[in-house]
């Protein structure tokens, strides 16, 4: 395939994706806790394995919407059941961790085991956060039209460039978490996945209450 659009323009495309992309990324959310939860008992593959499951469900949700599926999305009753049934999926993790940390150990298993576990928590937990599809329809999807411009070059150079970004930023996360394990004893990476589990609740109470809001309103 040939790049006939020139050049400039899909590399801008693709920094500013990238860019957005990454200050949505380094925003608290249940991605990155359980990233922090995992990498010090299952690596620096915790953040990438994570972000490929993330991936795989972006790569999905794109295509949908480029099939004008958008008007879908965007309808109330999606909100409300993505908010309800994301609290509930980061509740029963929570409690998964709660409940295993009498005998977490950083050489023990981790809370989620196996990188298809990882993988379908990426996506899970994607899903989980009504608030990653409303970015998808509103902001997403604007960024989307833009670069259709420029032709299907001008869609894969916009997903690159966001996708990379979170790659970039989990996979530093990761790693930054495995290398600090040389400063846990287990004592201290129960306390990690507690604090983990705990602000997991807390967004799963303020997911559950935007769904509220918006079946309110």
């Amino acid at each position: 395939m040939v790049i006939s659009s020139p050049m400039w323009p899909l590399v801008i495309i693709f920094c500013s994706s990238f860019v957005i992309a990454l200050s949505g990324a380094m925003m608290p959310g249940p991605l990155l806790t359980v990233t922090i939860s995992e990498s010090p008992r299952r690596g620096m593959l915790t953040g990438p394995l994570l972000i490929a499951g993330h991936g795989m469900l972006e790569m999905t949700l794109v295509a949908a919407l480029l099939l004008g599926l958008a008007p879908l999305l965007q309808q109330k009753a999606v909100f409300i059941v993505t908010a309800v049934a994301g609290a509930t999926v980061l509740l029963w993790m929570a409690w998964g961790m709660f409940r295993a940390l009498p005998a977490m150990s950083l050489q023990g298993p981790g809370t989620i085991t196996g990188r298809k576990n990882l993988l379908l928590a990426g996506i899970l937990l994607s899903l989980a956060n009504p608030f990653w599809t409303i970015w998808w329809v509103s902001i997403g999807l604007g960024y989307i039209l833009h670069s259709m411009k420029f032709g299907l070059w001008g869609v894969v150079f916009f997903f690159c460039g966001h996708i990379l970004a979170d790659l970039f930023w989990y996979a530093s996360v990761s790693a930054a978490v495995w290398k600090g394990k040389a400063f846990l004893n287990d004592r201290m990476y129960r306390l990690l996945i507690g604090l983990c589990a705990s602000f997991l609740v807390v967004f799963a109470f303020v997911f559950a209450n935007a769904g509220l809001q918006k079946l309110l309103n």
